[in-house]
């Protein structure tokens, strides 16, 4: 069986195509197709409240590509989510219903806490050591998503509106921080000795740029050092020093900032980095809804 995912975010849109292989009981997901495409739908979202033309053609072209990759892979279950840019579009609706026109593709706009919930998708909670806990940091263009396992068990699930892309529009609150450092601290001081997970193609980067070991994590003072190294530094001074694109030049600072924080908040000292994303979940999320 070969699935599909979509993944609609405000700095980039995916698409994630998987070929399922049922082996006993064992599930495989083997990749065979990842494209990620900058169409950066917050700039415009954030700061006039709308897709704007310009971003509105971007959209469709690219999903009309992804729509034309998918019958190349002849995908049998497709899934399109949409998040924190297109949940704040005043626009959505109509945007997605030209989408849906043009390609015969229909996408759902998902809440912070389902977007949440489906990178629990992942099964991640299986690779967990049962007596510890984990933060699981999913850090986009609009939102932040966060999820805490405690002995294995998902005792919170909560979406913050702050991301890469608002931060650079300047459009996060300064209550939307402090509710997320109280909620943090408040978790440290019942839970301690947090582990972090993070996910999203900044911590991957990131994680490459520490130096760290596959399998071994990312501490906290290495990532405040690399913050300290690249946010003098201007996005071409960024993009020739560690060879990455503009637009993630340009939206790794914002990150390495609210992972930072984060882990300061959380009294988290390293994080694990298993490079999986919401499209991975939504992959799964797929799968699980078809075999129900």
């Amino acid at each position: 069986m070969i699935l599909a995912a979509i993944d609609i975010g405000s700095n980039a849109v995916r698409l994630l195509i998987c070929e399922v292989v049922k082996k006993g009981k064992e599930v495989e997901f083997n990749k065979l197709n990842l494209l990620r495409i900058p169409v950066r739908l917050g700039f415009d979202v954030f700061e006039k409240g709308v897709i704007g033309s310009q971003k509105k053609k971007m959209l469709i072209n690219t999903i009309k590509a992804f729509s034309n990759l998918m019958k190349v892979y002849e995908v049998d279950h497709y899934m399109a989510c949409a998040t924190s840019a297109m949940r704040d579009a005043e626009n959505a609706k109509e945007v997605i219903k030209e989408i849906k026109s043009e390609t015969s593709i229909e996408i759902e706009v998902i809440t912070g806490e389902l977007e949440a919930e489906i990178i629990y998708e992942n099964h991640i909670a299986e690779l967990l050591d049962k007596d510890k806990s984990y933060l699981y940091i999913d850090v986009g263009g609009g939102s932040t998503e966060l999820t805490l396992y405690h002995k294995s068990n998902v005792v919170l699930q909560k979406s913050f509106n702050i991301g890469t892309v608002r931060i650079l529009t300047k459009k996060v609150k300064d209550e939307t921080w402090d509710e997320m450092k109280e909620t943090l601290k408040e978790l440290s001081k019942k839970y301690g000795n947090i582990i972090g997970i993070g996910s999203g193609g900044n911590i991957n980067k990131l994680f490459s740029l520490s130096g760290s070991k596959s399998g071994k994590s990312m501490t906290y003072d290495n990532m405040k050092d690399i913050y300290k190294e690249m946010e003098p530094l201007s996005i071409d001074e960024r993009m020739r020093k560690y060879t990455i694109k503009e637009d993630r030049a340009e939206v790794i600072v914002p990150a390495l900032s609210i992972y930072n924080a984060i882990c300061k908040w959380s009294d988290i000292t390293e994080i694990h980095v298993p490079k999986i994303g919401l499209a991975d979940g939504l992959i799964h999320h797929l799968y699980d809804m078809i075999e129900s």
